[in-house]
């Protein structure tokens, strides 16, 4: 099993991943809150989940993934009283339509989608023990976590409680605010007529749980009270995760986390997301203007996790032109490997075939180096961007090979391994981009001026080319073969 260092922002240091069970890694990951569409920041951190999850698989783990659904707090209620709509109903439907943008984004499934709904049992009895340790009060009908009560709150975002103290002070009912903000924050809020008719019966009287009990009641029913990776977006670094870390290990007296990896901010054009400035985009923004969800993946894993992403049009437009390149290879491999087999049916070897195997050997040695550089980069903390440095440079070693009409049946199935490999990482790769998706009427045409080439009867090899382009389809040149490629592609 490969070696994989990971940043943990606990220790702030690069470690060795170590797991508790050698069986199976279980992982935490915050999920959406259900009052919107997310925005292409949230799903930076959906994305990391999922590179996470799949090189974990790819060095030979068993993962548990779970990914909460926040769908009640105060953006959801307020929501939904705002349409008029039931909050079971408004946050069902954006729940949905986040588990599609999932599916569009070639996301993996996640273990478990628990609903912050569905929990509140284990939230009250989460709060219930908290209480009985004293580690929680109740007050004015809401019920709060005593940060006295835990020396090390802070640890996660390296301050000591004791420098923070002075100066703050009471109670904090809000899910979020700033750490100079920072008091004994709540973990079941009494019911207000501003909550309309959400709310739930317990011990601690009528009322809703607080945002910060929800993900370590949904985490521990799921994965236990110590497990081995915790993500998120670095704002909810602080007060979320922390809350999280101090009502956790003062309910189980267990250490919560062992690692915890947090991803940076997004930008847009250089500036903050906002819809005040026109440049927040959501998923659905991005396909209206023709941008594939999968260039967005490319995107966004394309630069390291833990360093800020600025997303722009123009960057946009370099990325389809470098998936483009990606699949251009893969198309003419495909192209190659169907010549290849032809040639290996009839028995047909050519001088220059032979010429080329006496150094195939040397090209899939290569080749093999080339996974192994790979992997060596997500085992360095995830790295993506050398990661896909890698991709290319083994595209600047075969490119040449088919511009000659030089690939063997070897070195195709070595290079065919590696294509999938980095696929099954980045998700972008069009293994179909051959004459599947181009209709049978245009194939013909291109067979047919094939044949005009072959012939050397031009003036209808131009006709046909002519035909085709009206269709609506390019017209490529190859060593003995017409290629023909929709114009999106």
């Amino acid at each position: 099993m490969k070696k994989l260092y990971l940043y943990n922002s606990l220790t702030k240091s690069r470690e060795p991943f170590a797991p508790i069970s050698n069986d199976e890694v279980k992982i935490y990951s915050c999920g959406p809150t259900v009052y919107d569409f997310p925005h292409i920041g949230n799903y930076r951190s959906f994305l990391f989940s999922d590179l996470l999850h799949r090189t974990l698989k790819a060095f030979g783990y068993r993962v548990k993934l779970v990914m909460n659904i926040t769908d009640i707090d105060d953006k959801t209620i307020k929501a939904s009283l705002a349409h008029k709509e039931s909050l079971k109903s408004y946050t069902d439907r954006y729940t949905q339509a986040f588990l599609q943008d999932l599916k569009d984004l070639q996301i993996l499934q996640a273990s478990h989608y628990p609903r912050a709904t569905d929990n509140i049992k284990e939230m009250i009895e989460m709060i219930k023990v908290l209480l009985e340790k004293k580690h929680a009060y109740i007050a004015d009908g809401s019920v709060y976590f005593r940060l006295s009560t835990f020396p090390n709150y802070g640890k996660l975002n390296h301050f000591k409680l004791e420098d923070q103290i002075v100066g703050a002070g009471g109670r904090n009912d809000s899910d979020e605010y700033k750490k100079e903000n920072f008091s004994d924050f709540v973990l079941w809020k009494k019911y207000q007529e501003s909550d309309g008719d959400v709310f739930y019966d317990s011990p601690f009287g009528k009322g809703r749980p607080g945002w910060h009990i929800e993900c370590s009641a949904m985490s521990r029913r799921f994965l236990g009270d110590h497990f081995d990776i915790h993500t998120g977006g670095t704002d909810n670094r602080f007060p979320h995760h922390e809350n999280e870390i101090a009502q956790s290990e003062c309910f189980s007296g267990k250490d919560f986390v062992n690692y915890w990896l947090h991803v940076a901010h997004l930008l847009v054009e250089g500036e903050k997301m906002s819809k005040s400035l026109g440049n927040f985009y959501t998923l659905r923004d991005l396909t209206k203007r023709n941008i594939n969800p999968l260039t967005l993946r490319y995107m966004m894993l394309s630069t390291h996790y833990r360093n800020p992403f600025n997303f722009t049009l123009e960057g946009v437009s370099a990325v389809e032109k470098a998936i483009a390149r990606v699949n251009r290879t893969v198309q003419r491999l495909e192209e190659q490997q169907k010549e290849l087999a032809i040639e290996a049916a009839s028995d047909k070897k050519s001088p220059t075939e032979k010429k080329i195997h006496a150094n195939e050997d040397k090209v899939v040695e290569k080749m093999e180096r080339e996974i192994d550089r790979f992997y060596q980069a997500l085992a360095d903390d995830l790295n993506t961007s050398s990661a896909l440095s890698v991709l290319f440079d083994v595209l600047a070693l075969v490119n040449p090979l088919l511009d000659k009409n030089q690939m063997t049946d070897k070195i195709a199935k070595s290079l065919t391994v590696f294509l999938h490999k980095v696929d099954e990482i980045f998700c972008f790769i069009d293994f179909d981009s051959t004459e599947s998706k181009i209709p049978k009427d245009i194939s013909d045409l291109a067979e047919k001026r094939d044949e005009a080439r072959k012939n050397k009867d031009y003036a209808l090899s131009d006709q046909l080319r002519d035909e085709i382009i009206a269709k609506g389809y390019k017209v490529e040149d190859a060593a003995n073969k017409t290629v023909v490629k929709k114009h999106d592609a």
